[in-house]
């Protein structure tokens, strides 16, 4: 430790630190565009120049080391002179432009322009121009002449998303930063680009001249995608979403964002939100009131019942539901005398291991791995928070090592792969498990090859010290799942592992703990979607697009006597008889349990959209209706209450072993599997799907090239949407 003294107050700081950091620590603030927690020292901007006893000239507080002993002042004379100057130097080519900069309001170049700015320039020569640049759908730089080069961006790309996709070009006042190619920038991450930019030069391409800073309401929220459960801020105008930003927490997001979270918002305010109740009557869907509605989805059940019994009604539930309509679907469907519910869409095998699987470690310690085996997985696509975790472990020396059927670029190098199909992942990890048993002189659960890749993968696992084998959506939803979890347990065992699973969506472990799974006798989610129901509920889902049978899935729901849809959008209009429209996650209070277990609850930030209404109290009304039991919450956080089995609001919900990867199941390396079905990073969910700018992504067209023309088109002047 180093003690100084800064401003006249006495600071201990640790070795190696710099004076920025120890005025941090102090509270004291020093101005700055350059510097940014997260990111490497560059000290380009200058700003933050102090004065520095027994030092010839101002020092860079972001790129000083402290020293025992050393006295720094932040507020002298000198020291606000330097700062100044270069101010005077950042504003001479800036263009006068604040009225019309979406950075306007909370732009740090502004800001810092009233404390250390002159009234006038005495720059008389005609200012730099910089030509503006089309990276995509997402970041706007058409005001590239507001750049400063503190280069945030450029650093960004290289060190946390891995990518380096900007960069800078040419010297002096003709530096540009730029793409060089003139590519797009189409890093799953890039949004926090527009975070970082201290001016106006990188801005929000959906949200730009759409709303003022100071016009906008903020609230805080929690993302319904994959399963970080990323903390938002989600600015509102007139009772619209505008913008979503991240909310910093370390142990969840950090301060970052993946552009799933960040642009789906647009999805909210989209053409296609159902905002009536609408029954299909000779072939014709009609709007009808919402009394209507659920008196027919109720009579319609109790009928179907009498004639086919309670077996033939079942519930298909998204994870991205909430906690609260989650249990409240259970508790409707088994109060008609069915076990028939299950979240688990996508998945080939069944089997339940009777705990609640979940990441198995933190989402914080994944930062400090030092190695990694995943399984079944793009990483970078399907968790690109989790990405950015084990991206920056590798930077500090981690390994990771995959097996998996496609060697995706995760922005990051690995160590050893096993690129194989997925009906041959299970002998690819009694491989893995034979060379860990040869190198530690015990048998092997399995017959496996110690391969040389298999070798690579057991060494790696048993050197070092903090250690995960990670299994990713593919080995969820895999046919062979269970012989996957139980060779991961034992290899995990044998080297001191943990062994999780990094979970698909938002409430994947929440959907386990509130039990939206068949019970003793109920059918799963592939034996309802292969034509076993009379009666399908279909909670926040598209089974064409969110389930393992797709196709088949519209055309056995199709032979249904009665299919009810609670959706915020427009959908599954082929098969069903009755839309019900149920609000989005931004008008609707609820609770998310993300792959850590870490339950988090969040409040609507809007009011509903027309009719719409929250899919808690749509089931709440349908069990009155029913005669059910138990029906009669007044608020989601009673029905979070009656969910955990507490009365206090704040006991957490995930206690003692509730959270268990441990299975019992044995290994059978004869299963041959087809190839598991996951969703693309931007058809996740209903949501994302209908997002206009990620569709029109690199990772969007490429799902969906024709979508993407056709919303290209829509865009371009002169053309209807």
């Amino acid at each position: 430790m180093a003690e100084i003294t800064l401003d006249g107050q006495k600071v201990e700081i640790a070795d190696g630190s710099m004076v920025m950091h120890a005025a941090e620590k102090a509270g004291t603030y020093i101005p700055h565009f350059c510097y940014h927690k997260k990111l490497s020292i560059a000290a380009n901007c200058r700003m933050c120049l102090v004065e520095v006893e027994k030092a010839p000239k101002p020092m860079p507080a972001c790129a000083t080391p402290v020293t025992n002993g050393m006295v720094v002042h932040t507020r002298s004379e000198k020291a606000i002179k330097a700062q100044q100057s270069v101010m005077e130097f950042l504003l001479i080519n800036h263009p006068l432009d604040c009225p019309i900069c979406d950075q306007g309001g909370e732009c740090q170049l502004q800001d810092l322009a009233v404390g250390y700015g002159g009234s006038s320039s005495r720059y008389e020569e005609e200012k730099r121009v910089v030509l503006h640049k089309d990276v995509g759908p997402l970041i706007s730089m058409e005001e590239m002449s507001r750049c400063i080069h503190c280069t945030r961006c450029v650093r960004f790309g290289q060190e946390v998303a891995g990518v380096m996709e900007l960069g800078m070009v040419h010297r002096g006042e003709h530096s540009e930063i730029t793409t060089v190619l003139g590519d797009t920038v189409d890093s799953e991450v890039s949004g926090n680009m527009i975070d970082l930019c201290p001016v106006g030069a990188l801005t929000s391409k959906p949200f730009r001249y759409s709303a003022r800073n100071w016009e906008l309401s903020r609230r805080k929220s929690v993302s319904p995608h994959d399963s970080t459960g990323a903390n938002l801020i989600v600015q509102v105008k007139n009772n619209r979403v505008m913008r979503v930003l991240p909310l910093e927490n370390e142990a969840v997001n950090e301060c970052w964002l993946a552009d799933r979270d960040r642009f789906s918002y647009e999805a909210l305010n989209g053409d296609d939100r159902l905002t009536s109740p609408m029954l299909k009557q000779g072939g014709e869907w009609k709007t009808v009131d919402w009394q209507t509605a659920l008196e027919y989805v109720a009579n319609g059940l109790k009928q179907i019942k009498a004639d086919h019994g309670a077996g033939s009604i079942g519930v298909l539930a998204s994870p991205h539901s909430t906690v609260e309509e989650l249990f409240l679907a259970g508790r409707l469907v088994r109060g008609l005398g069915s076990e028939n519910i299950d979240y688990r869409l996508r998945n080939a095998q069944f089997t339940s291991s009777g705990g609640v699987h979940w990441l198995g470690t933190s989402i914080a310690s994944l930062s400090g791995l030092q190695r990694v085996l995943v399984i079944g997985s793009n990483l970078r696509k399907d968790h690109p928070l989790f990405s950015l975790r084990i991206r920056a472990a590798v930077r500090k020396g981690a390994q990771v090592s995959r097996i998996h059927d496609v060697a995706h670029d995760w922005a990051m190098p690995v160590a050893s792969s096993v690129t194989v199909p997925a009906g041959q992942w299970a002998q690819a990890l009694a491989d893995v498990a034979a060379a860990v048993a040869q190198s530690r002189g015990t048998s092997s659960p399995a017959q496996g090859n110690a391969t040389d890749a298999a070798k690579a993968i057991a060494a790696s696992l048993l050197s070092g010290e903090r250690k995960a084998i990670l299994l990713g959506n593919a080995a969820a939803h895999h046919a062979n799942a269970s012989t996957l979890l139980a060779l991961a347990q034992w290899i995990g065992e044998a080297t001191g592992a943990t062994v999780g699973f990094l979970t698909e969506a938002a409430n994947t472990v929440g959907a386990q703990l509130v039990n939206a799974m068949p019970g003793q006798g109920g059918l799963n989610a592939g034996q309802m979607l292969s034509g076993s129901l009379k009666a399908a509920i279909l909670l926040n889902n598209e089974p064409l697009h969110d389930s393992a049978a797709g196709a088949r899935a519209a055309e056995a729901l199709g032979k249904a006597a009665m299919v009810v849809t609670l959706s915020p959008f427009m959908a599954n209009m082929e098969f069903s008889d009755v839309l019900l429209p149920i609000a989005p996650w931004t008008e609707t209070p609820g609770t998310f349990v993300n792959a850590e277990g870490r339950v988090q609850s969040f409040h609507a930030v809007v009011k509903p959209l027309g009719e719409t209404r929250p899919a808690w109290k749509v089931l709440r009304v349908l069990g009155n209706m029913l005669g059910l039991r138990e029906f009669n919450y007044e608020s989601a956080q009673e029905v979070l209450a009656a969910a955990r089995g507490a009365a206090d609001a704040d006991k957490p919900m995930v206690q003692g072993d509730k959270l268990s990867n441990r299975t019992t199941a044995s290994i059978d390396l004869s299963v041959q599997a087809g190839t598991p079905v996951t969703a693309p990073i931007y058809q996740l969910d209903s949501i994302v799907r209908r997002a206009e700018s990620l569709q029109l992504t690199a990772d969007g067209q490429a799902v969906l090239p024709e979508a993407g023309r056709v919303l290209r088109e829509a865009r371009e002047p002169g053309v209807l949407a």
